[in-house]
């Protein structure tokens, strides 16, 4: 909207570069241009100012495809008033000069004119196309059409307007069919899922049995060579055992052998201790057997003092000293031999 400000009785009009001006004074234009600024009377001046710049225009509308479904479209047209003055002579673009304001609604017209344009050409798209090849490929066979039916609807030329752009941004069922539409998506995802939870489940299943089996190899072999752990000892303990009864069989006939031979020395020795003690007997005998009785006295005498106990003094008569002495001075028979 131009900006107006007053002076005097005078108006001044300054207007933005993307607005087209167009002043008519007593019938006559005095100014038309974009971005104007000019002074004016408000009693003699009539003013119309026409946007030019690009804008965007959303649109939704129900359409019914060819299976009766009622689906959603929701659009943007991207238009321009490339023709000013022909906007001008076909629609209502004055604006108050007091206040710069339209006096109509020429953008809600233009508005009306391209939303009704294009939902008759994607109403058309649409009447022909079931509900599953509208939500396949509708977005880009409604575009083209609607795009195609604006571009050759002859009445926006004459008014000035060019479309610059067509975009569907959605084509949706209602509510109940489209989670219809979803359930055997959804399903066989499901069952997609299901199947891979399946499949891994299998693949533990057959981990755990190869594992088990692993396990199982290993207890048999860890058994065998326990199994031969056990042998091995039992051959070890008989061969010890044959080993120690072979070393005491050893050990025995070498203590009998040692044995033996101890008694045979014993015996030798108590044979010729027994002959050495007969023949000193016998030399003994012999002797005594030579000997006097004096002297055998004697040395009974002696004998008996050694074997007697201490004596600390003896007392000897005159008897015993005169039949001793007598004795031992009287010549013994044979002593002259």
């Amino acid at each position: 909207m131009a900006d107006i400000t007053r002076r005097l009785g005078w108006r001044h009009l300054r207007s933005a570069p993307t607005a087209h001006i167009r002043h008519h004074r007593r019938g006559r234009l005095v100014h038309d241009g974009r971005g104007l600024s000019f002074w004016y009377r408000s009693l003699s001046a009539a003013l119309s100012e026409v946007p030019v710049d690009d804008r965007e225009l959303a649109m939704a509308f129900h359409a019914r495809t060819a299976d009766f479904q009622d689906v959603t479209v929701q659009a943007t047209v991207t238009y321009r008033i490339s023709d000013p003055a022909a906007a001008a002579d076909r629609l209502d673009f004055s604006v108050d000069p007091d206040t710069g304001s339209w006096r109509g609604a020429p953008l809600e017209q233009i508005s009306t004119l391209l939303t009704e344009t294009a939902q008759q050409h994607a109403l058309d798209v649409l009447a022909r196309t079931p509900l599953a090849a509208a939500l396949v490929d509708g977005v880009a066979s409604v575009r083209r059409s609607v795009a195609a039916g604006l571009a050759a609807e002859p009445r926006l030329p004459d008014t000035g307007i060019e479309v610059v752009a067509v975009r569907v941004v959605a084509l949706r069922p209602e509510a109940e069919v489209e989670r219809a539409l979803r359930t055997p998506a959804r399903e066989q995802i499901q069952q997609e899922a299901d199947r891979a939870t399946y499949e891994r489940r299998a693949v533990a299943v057959e981990r755990e049995r190869a594992i088990a089996e692993n396990e199982l190899a290993s207890q048999i072999e860890l058994a065998r060579r326990e199994e031969q752990l056990v042998e091995q000892r039992g051959v070890n303990s008989r061969r010890e055992a044959e080993e120690k009864a072979a070393a005491d069989g050893v050990r025995t006939e070498a203590e009998a052998a040692r044995k033996v031979a101890l008694a045979r020395a014993d015996a030798e020795a108590a044979r010729a201790t027994g002959a050495a003690r007969a023949e000193a007997q016998a030399a003994w005998l012999r002797v005594h057997g030579e000997t006097g009785a004096d002297t055998l006295y004697a040395l009974a005498a002696t004998r008996l003092a050694e074997n007697l106990p201490r004596v600390d003094s003896i007392t000897l008569t005159p008897d015993v000293l005169t039949g001793l002495l007598g004795r031992l001075g009287r010549p013994q028979p044979g002593a002259d031999a």
